[in-house]
């Protein structure tokens, strides 16, 4: 099992959630975040006064899948995130040695 995590634009959610629901994926948990990468954040001008944001604002968007599944989720988030300009976000995975639904007690890939 891997655990997929995508940091993406905030507008761009519903896409990447029915991307992900027409590859098969069945749950995900979404994340408000701020952050900033190779963008560094922006300037803002408000009132006549120029302001910094460092942080933007991203959602967190986490899946877990089977091995199988990866590819696909990948390609969904990457096609459903994507908007070509700077700051589209990352995917980052990671394995996960073990599941548990908590209500049946069913582990491993059964518990997704």
């Amino acid at each position: 099992m891997k655990k997929i995590e995508s940091i993406i634009k905030p507008f761009k959610l519903d896409d990447v959630k029915e991307a992900l629901h027409e590859v098969g994926v069945q749950g995900m948990t979404v994340v408000e975040a701020k952050g900033f990468g190779r963008q560094r954040g922006h300037t803002e001008l408000y009132r006549g006064a120029e302001y910094v944001v460092d942080f933007l604002p991203k959602l967190k968007v986490e899946v877990v899948v089977a091995d199988g599944a990866v590819q696909g989720a990948i390609e969904a988030i990457t096609k459903a995130a994507h908007t070509g300009k700077i700051g589209d976000g990352k995917i980052f995975v990671s394995d996960i040695g073990e599941a548990v639904r908590i209500r049946t007690g069913e582990t491993g890939e059964s518990a997704l």
